[in-house]
């Protein structure tokens, strides 16, 4: 099956610094990637680079094959690839409901304002938000904040692959479950690809039947989860100590 998202050798360089060296990654349509790797392997890095936040020093990105380097992040969006971000960039002072609204509206240029209504309503109730819809934004704790952008990123109508970067961190039990509640839901009723860096094992076995591991910038092992994780190079790199061999 032809890769729906694929990089190839893609570079990133700051200054002396290679972020990210040489990633090749192919995920197929309706996959849900993992992405794991030690603090500084380049996974963050990946993620903006795919999403337009950098550009890359050198290779390419191709979302369905079409060339998407250079492409700015909301040109992206409009072709499909959406992504979170750790801290969740929410419009404060809008109510929950409006900000759930606001990327289907902006993709059908104000119009749709009952679907919208109507989906959004159902993004609620998947989240447990709903007792929360007319509250502003800027109310709810951190975890809820993480949760509304996740959600809010499945009201873009042409959504096709959504990129997520630590969408469990610092989050309640009960919020991470929200979380993976709508990638399963999204995933089996839509086919939407999902591309996850996390840290959180438990949930990227139970989500992630491939994962990449990155380590130094570079793609170390990839593969079911239990069988990278017993790779000497994985091991190495958790350890601190990157196996030479």
């Amino acid at each position: 099956m032809a890769a729906l998202l694929e990089t190839k050798d893609l570079a990133k360089r700051f200054g002396g610094l290679s972020a990210v060296d040489g990633v090749s990654l192919a995920v197929a349509p309706g996959e849900i990637r993992g992405v794991i790797g030690p603090n500084g392997a380049g996974k963050t890095t990946l993620l903006n680079l795919i999403s337009g936040v950098y550009p890359p020093t050198g290779g390419e990105i191709r979302l369905d094959g079409e060339p998407l380097a250079g492409l700015a992040p909301h040109r992206l969006a409009r072709k499909g690839l959406i992504r979170s971000f750790q801290v969740a960039r929410l419009f404060g002072n809008m109510s929950v409901l409006d900000n759930l609204m606001v990327p289907y509206l902006a993709a059908r240029r104000g119009t749709g304002a009952a679907t919208a209504a109507e989906e959004a309503a159902r993004l609620l109730e998947l989240t447990r938000l709903a007792p929360l819809a007319q509250s502003p934004a800027k109310a709810l704790s951190g975890g809820q904040r993480a949760l509304l952008q996740i959600a809010a990123g499945f009201m873009a109508p042409q959504l096709r692959c959504y990129l997520l970067d630590e969408p469990f961190a610092g989050v309640s039990p009960a919020i991470k479950d929200s979380i993976v509640d709508l990638i399963e839901a999204h995933n089996r009723e839509r086919r939407t690809t999902f591309v996850i860096v996390s840290h959180e094992m438990a949930l990227v076995r139970r989500l992630c039947p491939r994962v990449t591991v990155m380590i130094e910038g570079r793609i170390g092992a990839e593969g079911a989860l239990d069988e990278v994780a017993g790779k000497d190079e994985v091991i190495g790199a958790y350890l601190g100590k990157v196996s030479a061999t």
